[in-house]
């Protein structure tokens, strides 16, 4: 491939990045149209999916093809759980539950992690950069929309204190997607399987809004 892979995953998944971004949950959510309840929703959804994430990181640390992407300083189940303690109260967990879009969403990224290491880096790019990049975004709405301290309780997910430039490890991890141990035809399952993250997202998305629709 001619053109570098982090330009081509990117370019690629495009549409279904901008299909997940422009979901009328996420407008309302981002346009402070919707409580905080729904923001916790949210952030409880994300629990499930990091925890899948993570939970299969440390037996990929040796992988060829994920190993070099398995960066503790990502790692981001600890602070949604503060998050979820903070907005929920230190009980939360007994009131914890999926959606079912997030159910397959987690059961796709185990499986991923289990037995397809080059799909895992899908599901790993999809999620931290963007977390890295527009996820500054939402916490930057959610301090001014609910009053949350800056970078304190309520939104440390979006916080990487371990991460001191995020620009320059952004730079240095596309550089990794650019040299993944993947040849072309495994690179484009690699793609496919970044737009069915989105996807994912989407369907997640979708369910919120069902669960929180604007009134009338």
């Amino acid at each position: 491939m001619d053109t570098p892979f982090s330009t081509l995953i990117r370019t690629a998944s495009h549409e279904q990045h901008t299909e997940a971004e422009t979901s009328s949950f996420m407008g309302d959510l981002l346009g402070g149209r919707l409580g905080v309840d729904a923001y916790a929703r949210y952030t409880e959804q994300l629990w499930f999916v990091y925890r899948a994430l993570e939970e299969g990181a440390e037996a990929l640390r040796e992988d060829p093809v994920a190993g070099p992407f398995i960066q503790p300083e990502l790692f981001r189940t600890a602070a949604l759980e503060a998050d979820l303690a903070h907005l929920r109260g230190p009980g939360w967990r007994a009131g914890a539950s999926a959606l079912p879009a997030t159910e397959a969403y987690a059961a796709r990224v185990a499986e991923c992690a289990r037995s397809w290491p080059a799909g895992y880096v899908a599901h790993h790019y999809t999620r931290y950069l963007g977390d890295l990049s527009g996820g500054q975004i939402i916490r930057d709405k959610a301090e001014r929309t609910w009053g949350f301290e800056r970078k304190g309780d309520g939104v440390r997910f979006y916080v990487f204190d371990a991460i001191g430039n995020p620009a320059a490890f952004k730079r240095a991890y596309r550089e990794l997607l650019d040299e993944v141990n993947a040849d072309d035809l495994e690179k484009q399952r690699i793609v496919d399987e970044c737009k069915r993250a989105f996807a994912f997202n989407t369907g997640v998305f979708r369910e919120l809004g069902g669960e929180f629709p604007l009134s009338a």
